[in-house]
């Protein structure tokens, strides 16, 4: 039989305790955590690109100042053929120019900036609204948990990319936007649409968690010390929810980027003079034009892949960094 990390760390513990002169070390469960997953080097390497990634869209702005010199809405008649079609990638151009002229390079470090931005807002809070939501029907079931449970049923029998589709296109008819100017079209309606229709999973899990921890001593403990129903939901089940929150979270920021570029791909939400991978590669896709300019599509693609992939990886990392039982 497999022994785990865990298991593992416990017979040492026990025969370093059995030997004389030689003294137990406690560890913190932070130092646990770490331990276990930098020895996942798929997770360690996925990490390192998204550092990477965050501070290019971070910096994007001086890296397109002191590297190429010009900014991602900037039009170059020299990028262009005589019929109209971009020139490929070159000294200046590293990755070669759009239909338009403008820098697929300088656009493409841009669309992180979107893309991120977009990810972790969204997720930021679909986690809340879920967390929220999850814990109030596991902790109160009866009417609460119904209620809640028939909402999440319902949100997630919708189609959602259509009903997304719906929100963002309904929203950018006019410059007004939706709500009496409230909710205006652009990066936030996107996240907005995303963070409508995402929560119900987070909040599934949530709720499947606490209806098995509030039945634990420590809950027990805390009722009889006088804590109230808010306390102990807070103070006392979201900690020991923090592991598969976080797990989750992590797992769905690349469907949330995905989720953009769908949006983006389908011409609503981010508009166009918002760099953003899934209109790259739609002005990639018209007319087919990626067959005679494939470096429109093959950039901002290959970007969407690794940020995805690394993102994932990641996941699965602190997955089985945080609960050993389930390390592959």
């Amino acid at each position: 039989m497999a022994i785990g990390p865990a298991e593992t760390t416990t017979d040492q513990a026990l025969e370093a305790a059995g030997t004389p002169g030689v003294s137990v070390v406690g560890r913190s469960p932070w130092e646990i955590f770490w331990d276990r997953f930098r020895r996942d080097r798929v997770a360690i390497a996925g990490s390192i690109f998204i550092i990477c990634l965050i501070i290019v869209a971070v910096f994007a702005p001086v890296l397109s100042r002191v590297l190429v010199h010009h900014g991602p809405n900037d039009l170059f008649d020299n990028m262009t053929n005589e019929i109209g079609l971009p020139k490929g990638p070159n000294q200046q151009f590293w990755f070669g120019a759009d239909t338009v002229g403008r820098d697929v390079f300088v656009r493409t470090i841009y669309g992180a900036r979107t893309s991120l931005v977009v990810a972790f807002l969204a997720t930021g809070i679909s986690v809340v609204i879920g967390v929220i939501l999850g814990v109030s029907a596991g902790f109160f079931r009866g009417a609460t948990d119904t209620i809640i449970s028939r909402a999440i049923d319902i949100v997630m029998s919708l189609p959602v990319l259509l009903f997304a589709i719906g929100i963002a296109a309904a929203c950018s008819i006019t410059a007004k936007g939706c709500l009496a100017g409230l909710i205006q079209p652009g990066l936030i309606l996107v996240v907005i649409v995303i963070s409508l229709v995402n929560w119900t999973y987070i909040a599934r899990i949530v709720r499947g968690q606490v209806f098995s921890l509030r039945e634990k001593e420590f809950i027990e403990a805390a009722r009889s010390l006088g804590s109230g129903n808010s306390r102990i939901m807070f103070k006392e089940l979201l900690p020991n929810l923090a592991a598969p929150i976080i797990v989750y979270a992590t797992l769905i920021i690349p469907a949330n980027i995905l989720f953009e570029a769908s949006l983006s791909f389908l011409g609503v939400g981010i508009p166009q003079t918002t760099p953003s991978w899934g209109r790259m590669l739609s002005d990639a896709s018209s007319n087919q034009i990626f067959t005679v300019a494939w470096w429109m599509m093959f950039f901002p693609g290959l970007f969407l892949l690794l940020t995805t992939l690394a993102f994932n990886l990641v996941g699965d990392g602190l997955r089985d960094a945080l609960d050993p039982k389930t390390a592959r």
